[in-house]
């Protein structure tokens, strides 16, 4: 209210009502700002590479919002949701790019769209992307986009039967590495282009006791990783890479959690798609900000809101000057302040 001028608070149903009246065009709208927004930002960043993840996450509603469907949903089976799919800058934390979409919509429904409208804002410091994914972005489009961008990918493979191909393939040990054997093979899916090479890792899950004529053997029980790739080195290195991609998933579990994203919700899917895009920007301002100072950048956002936005303090307003007048005694005065300053240099 001190902000903003306002004599009295906003009523939930009036701005309820204001963004639903926004609709599908002021959704894009919104999209195009932020997307610019996150442009200018690289643009000032000192990066010449990126390191794209892609992800999505389903969210669980409950009532009858309009865009919910069915589709896949591992906690609750059934359940109507949404399905937003995500872009994250692995080097910087930020979401680069979101969607918001329908829960029936699979993995990687529309990806190469959204692949397009992700580079087409990528600013020309950045010389290099490498994109990565898990096996659900598997897909031959994909990979042929991504190919005419000259960025580099790794994607997990998801095919019906891999076991099955990675039982037949020729296996060699890994130098220096117990317990683990990688290979290599040609492989073109029904609906590419071209064919592409595959690189597997496999490990020792455990040893199975079984009897064979009599005797008493112990066979190994292996768990397999694959990968497609146009990134140089062995199935080994590639699984070392993707290990890396881990790390979204705990990003995409403070937008959720901490920020709330998709838990303000009303009946319409345009209004919801623009507070999912809302509560990804208060995301991105979180880290941007304290990019700046890299030992509040390693903090987890519900952190940095205990910190310095629940403070104890008071606004006052003198001379057309709001002035937050902080606690004495607060613990994290001195860095607030440190804070504050850095953000206005």
């Amino acid at each position: 209210m001190s902000l903003l001028n306002l004599e009295r608070c906003f009523n939930k149903d009036v701005i309820s009502t204001r963004i639903k009246n926004l609709g599908q065009a002021g959704a894009f709208r919104l999209q195009e700002y932020l997307l610019a927004f996150t442009r200018r930002y690289l643009s000032e960043v000192n990066l010449n590479s990126l390191t794209i993840d892609a992800d999505s996450t389903v969210k669980t509603v409950y009532g009858n919002q309009q865009g919910a469907a069915k589709g896949f949903n591992s906690a609750k089976k059934g359940a109507l949701s949404y399905h937003p799919l995500l872009a994250f800058a692995s080097e910087l934390k930020i979401v680069l790019n979101s969607w918001f979409r329908t829960g029936s919509a699979y993995t990687s429904n529309g990806i190469c769209e959204f692949i397009k409208q992700t580079e087409a804002f990528i600013p020309e410091n950045i010389k290099e992307v490498f994109f990565r994914a898990d096996s659900g972005f598997f897909n031959g489009a994909l990979f042929d986009l991504l190919e005419g961008l000259e960025w580099k990918y790794l994607v997990k493979v998801k095919l019906k039967n891999l076991n099955s191909v990675l039982t037949q393939q020729e296996w060699y040990d890994v130098k220096g590495l117990k317990n683990v054997s990688m290979c290599e093979f040609e492989y073109t899916a029904v609906s590419w282009r071209k064919s592409r090479r595959l690189r597997a890792i496999r490990t020792i899950k455990k040893w199975i006791r079984t009897e064979f004529f009599g005797r008493i053997l112990f066979v190994p029980e292996y768990e397999y990783a694959c990968y497609c790739s146009n990134l140089e080195g062995n199935a080994f290195f590639l699984h070392e890479i993707y290990k890396q991609r881990s790390t979204s998933e705990t990003w995409i579990e403070q937008v959720k959690s901490q920020l709330l994203a998709g838990k303000t919700l009303t009946d319409d899917f345009h209004a919801n798609d623009i507070l999912w895009q809302l509560n990804v920007f208060a995301y991105n301002l979180s880290v941007m900000m304290r990019y700046r100072i890299k030992q509040l950048w390693r903090q987890e956002h519900e952190t940095f809101r205990d910190w310095f936005i629940n403070l104890p303090a008071k606004l006052v307003k003198g001379g057309r000057v709001i002035t937050a007048k902080l606690y004495k005694h607060y613990y994290y005065k001195d860095i607030w302040i440190r804070f504050e300053k850095v953000l206005l240099a």
